[in-house]
């Protein structure tokens, strides 16, 4: 390969490459493998988050690089003594995933070491018990990181309790532009937004630093949303585009800590939001805002006329003539969520087609009153590209026969939803383009409705399938669905009494174009299927599923067994408590998609095993 190509001239290359596909030519033969180490010492952009590495894997692909600009890894398997290798000079943008074993050194680290840093994205750090989180390390962060432009903590604040903690933010970045905060106490917030408020009063006849002068959004989580908070927000935060708030109260809150219609009018006094999302989690607790009605959300829509995302959750008493009034006042709204719409009916989408709206992700959770008239409204919606109906117990077979229609339709969600196989029949021959299907709890769903879905066009497109919680699918459905050569990337069937060990030998088994077993499945999810025994775990083992990275199975299986593959494949993610894997179903980016051609396989190979090269090749190169 040398006297084809000079080294010079294959580095060049192969800096061009992003780094799956840069480890993936390293595995080819020794000479690439050569020239893609040099190649890691110039990337601009190191990205790796399908896979958790270990330090020692990690170090030899993060070689001093003065070009590294942005920085992405999920670092599970990563502590405090890896800090050095993630805190590189010259980094723009750091994104770490599943931080729990990095204690708050890693804030310490960057501060003295990214100068430059403009993106700091965190998730989970030190959530492991006894590691270190003090004040001073966002202190340090604050003072050290002057030029962050994106700062997300998705961490509990409250480890950042301190007197001067108010203060501490004059000396942020005057470009931030957008602030994450996982969750932060009421009280801690108030006295920020205080101190902001002062700041901006005083700052025509005091030289005082104005808190967070270029601010579009921010992003958190709190104890109670109340009518001081939203008020504090609105005048503290005057450029606010994007506004996300969610709570989660441990008891009922009272009059004066809770969110009312007045507090709703104090939203964007300055005709800037274009997103706005207000959730009520009833994670510790049956509640809402039971305080807001629809005279609230009527004050509110004419404040926000600009909006193009809304998300209102926990809104009980707000009825049709609520959400009628923000689909009618923002004509530029592309998204619409509600969850815990106790009380929205058909008539919000009666009169849709007499709007100039155009959805394109639409979210509306347990909304029991809604029936198929109001989703064969909705569905006027040509550009309809994300719809999520779970748990609304009054939709049937006539709604998604509405819905196999829309040419845009790429993902969609219907668990817990009153169906049959005759639904299936409608979407197998409809122009839906669908990506993603989520059938969770279809209990009246039986291996029937299998070749009903893969009869049309789906079979081309469908790429995660969730047939979880469906008494009537049995191995022989899963045998259905691998008949069908249809190249799924996730496929769910946790909580199927009658799944067993001729799934997962089903599933092992299947071929695509002359690919290795099981070619394309990246997630699995088997959880609590009873009837699948210690020898199914075979049939995880190479060479079968080469690209699965989430696998789900049942806790009580032989765990001398399950060690030994955790230890055989160290790339794969598998939990055996019933933990949900992969991404969320609603993401907000509208970063809808992943690869399907994940070489991950390629990777691993080659970290672990050394050069995979064939006996001819050594043969040809000595």
């Amino acid at each position: 390969m040398d006297a084809a190509l000079p080294s010079a001239v294959l580095a060049t290359i192969l800096s061009r490459l992003d780094v799956r596909s840069l480890l993936l030519a390293a595995s080819a033969c020794r000479c690439l493998r050569s020239c893609a180490h040099s190649a890691l010492s110039f990337l601009p952009a190191f990205h790796l988050l399908e896979v958790a590495l270990t330090h020692d894997l990690l170090r030899p692909l993060l070689p001093r690089n003065p070009s590294l600009r942005s920085l992405r890894l999920d670092c599970e398997k990563l502590e405090d003594a890896a800090v050095d290798c993630l805190a590189r000079p010259g980094l723009h943008e750091l994104t770490l995933l599943n931080c729990n074993n990095i204690s708050g050194r890693l804030l310490r680290e960057l501060s003295a070491t990214c100068k430059d840093l403009r993106v700091l994205s965190l998730n989970s750090l030190g959530e492991r018990r006894g590691l270190a989180m003090r004040f001073s390390d966002l202190q340090a962060l604050l003072n050290g990181c002057s030029n962050l432009e994106s700062l997300s903590l998705a961490l509990d604040f409250s480890k950042f309790d301190d007197p001067n903690f108010s203060h501490v933010w004059s000396s942020a970045s005057e470009g931030l532009l957008s602030l994450e905060i996982g969750y932060i106490p009421l009280s801690m917030l108030l006295e920020l937004l205080t101190v902001a408020i002062e700041s901006r009063q005083c700052m025509d006849y005091i030289k005082a630093p104005v808190f967070f002068p270029s601010l579009h959004k921010l992003c958190l989580s709190v104890d109670f949303i109340t009518d001081h908070l939203i008020g504090s927000i609105s005048t503290a935060l005057p450029s606010l585009t994007h506004l996300d708030l969610q709570d989660a109260p441990i008891m009922e809150p009272e009059s004066a800590t809770d969110l009312t219609n007045d507090g709703l009018k104090q939203i964007n006094p300055n005709g800037k939001l274009k997103h706005i999302s207000l959730i009520r989690s009833q994670e510790f607790l049956f509640t809402s805002f039971r305080r807001v009605n629809d005279l609230g959300i009527l004050l509110m829509s004419e404040k926000c006329s600009k909006l193009e995302s809304i998300c209102l959750g926990g809104f009980s008493r707000v009825t049709d003539t609520g959400f009628r009034a923000i689909i009618h006042s923002c004509s530029g709204l592309h998204k619409l969520k509600v969850s815990n719409g106790s009380r929205l009916t058909d008539l919000v989408f009666h009169d849709i087609v007499a709007t100039s709206l155009c959805l394109t992700h639409v979210s509306l959770r347990w909304c029991n009153l809604l029936t198929d008239v109001g989703i064969e409204r909705l569905s006027f919606n040509k550009d309809l590209n994300v719809l999520d109906l779970r748990d609304c117990k009054s939709l049937g077979d006539e709604a998604v026969r509405a819905l196999s229609c829309l040419p845009r339709l790429h993902v969609l969600l219907l668990d817990g939803i009153d169906i049959t196989n005759q639904a299936l029949k409608y979407l197998g021959a409809g122009a839906c383009p669908l990506t993603s299907l989520s059938l969770r709890g279809c209990y009246k769903l039986t291996n029937d409705c299998i070749p009903l879905l893969f009869a049309g066009s789906v079979k081309e497109s469908l790429r995660v399938l969730d047939l979880s919680r469906i008494p009537g699918i049995t191995d022989d459905g899963v045998m259905l669905i691998a008949q069908s050569r249809t190249p799924l990337t996730e496929l769910r069937l946790r909580e199927n009494p009658k799944i067993g060990d001729a799934t997962v030998m089903a599933l092992a088994s299947m071929q695509f174009d002359g690919g290795t077993y099981g070619s394309t499945l990246q997630l699995l999810d088997l959880f609590d299927c009873c009837m699948i025994t210690p020898l199914a775990m075979r049939w995880f083992k190479k060479p079968y599923f080469p690209r699965l990275r989430w696998l789900g199975i049942r806790g009580s299986l032989n765990r001398i067994m399950v060690d030994a593959l955790v230890r055989s494949r160290p790339f794969l993610h598998m939990s055996c408590t019933g933990d949900e894997l992969g991404t969320s179903y609603w993401d907000a980016s509208a970063d809808w998609y992943r690869h399907d051609d994940d070489d991950s396989e390629e990777l691993e190979a080659w970290q672990l095993d050394g050069e995979p090269v064939s006996d001819a090749e050594t043969v040809t190169e000595e």
